[in-house]
């Protein structure tokens, strides 16, 4: 296994996770579009696979060390498909079926446990159904899931890689390579 070809694919998921990001944050502030709370749980999702990426790039770990950031990286492409799946579904929903108000996240966090949260996030409000930016017909949580599944599939492939290289490893000390006669 090359771990010189692992630390560049780290570092090119980390450059497209910090776009992502960058580009999450131009809708935000430059086009003003209102994030909802499951939008933010996508942006920290992708905040953490892109930081788990970078540590990774700059360590240039062994194979274990790249098991554990792959594994890492996995869980958090898993939480960000899960959160922009939901908001997919809420978007496909009526929007009368949703509650209309949603109050300020820091208020709900200071006044409730961060789990409570969570799941009051998950049932939905108005907010989160809106559609209110596409691109290719596509709004924000459809792109959003199309980039977690794609690093889940990254990062499956690079586990399974990485097992299948370890399993084809002689549990005893010689080498895995053939010695030909003439060598």
């Amino acid at each position: 296994m090359s771990l010189a070809c692992s630390r560049s694919l780290f570092f090119m998921v980390f450059i497209a996770g910090a776009l992502a990001l960058g580009v999450s944050y131009h809708l935000e502030y430059v086009v003003g579009l209102k994030p909802c709370g499951l939008c933010l749980l996508q942006r920290v999702c992708l905040a953490l696979l892109t930081g788990v990426c970078l540590a990774a790039s700059v360590q240039g770990p062994g194979r274990f060390g790249c098991f554990l950031y792959w594994l890492l990286g996995l869980l958090c492409s898993l939480a960000g498909t899960i959160t922009a799946w939901r908001q997919v579904v809420l978007q496909s929903d009526p929007v009368h079926q949703l509650s209309a108000c949603s109050s300020d996240l820091a208020d709900l966090f200071a006044s409730t446990p961060w789990l409570c949260v969570v799941q009051r996030m998950f049932k939905g409000t108005a907010d989160c159904a809106e559609i209110s930016w596409t691109l290719f017909d596509l709004s924000i949580p459809e792109w959003s899931l199309l980039f977690f599944v794609a690093m889940m599939i990254l990062g499956g492939h690079q586990l399974l890689r990485l097992v299948w290289i370890a399993c084809q490893r002689p549990l005893s000390g010689e080498s895995s390579h053939r010695v030909l006669a003439g060598d």
